[in-house]
């Protein structure tokens, strides 16, 4: 298994959190969970790799959509429990087609830029 220079903790469950921002801009493009496995891709490849709790895979930002990520970055939180990629992004980070997983207010309002159909991309 790849070792870190920091430590880690990947908890109970074996996932990190994983927050992708923007490098550029700053924003917030979308959360996402990671194994040991996901995290040392990354940072071999430049890319982004996470690991699906659905489907219960690891798997490559933009393998099927050519939305992909390179990062930028890796930045640690101070407990060890939580990633930042910073992240070059390449068309939308969110599956449902918005730029940001963070496009919807509390109240429902649609705040975000849709960049893609998901329906011609999947």
């Amino acid at each position: 298994m790849e070792e870190f220079d920091v430590d880690l903790d990947f908890g109970d469950d074996g996932l990190v959190t994983v927050v992708a921002q923007d490098a550029d801009s700053g924003d917030v493009l979308m959360l996402a969970h990671a194994t040991r496995e996901a995290v040392a891709e990354t940072a071999e490849t430049g890319r982004a790799h996470y690991y699906s709790r659905s489907r219960d895979e690891l798997w490559e930002k933009g393998a099927t959509s050519g939305n992909t990520q390179a990062v930028e970055e890796i930045r640690v939180d101070c407990d060890g429990d939580a990633l930042l990629y910073l992240v070059d992004q390449t068309g939308g980070a969110c599956h449902t087609g918005y730029e940001s997983c963070f496009h919807r207010t509390l109240d429902g309002d649609v705040v975000g830029e849709k960049v893609f159909d998901p329906e011609e991309t999947y």
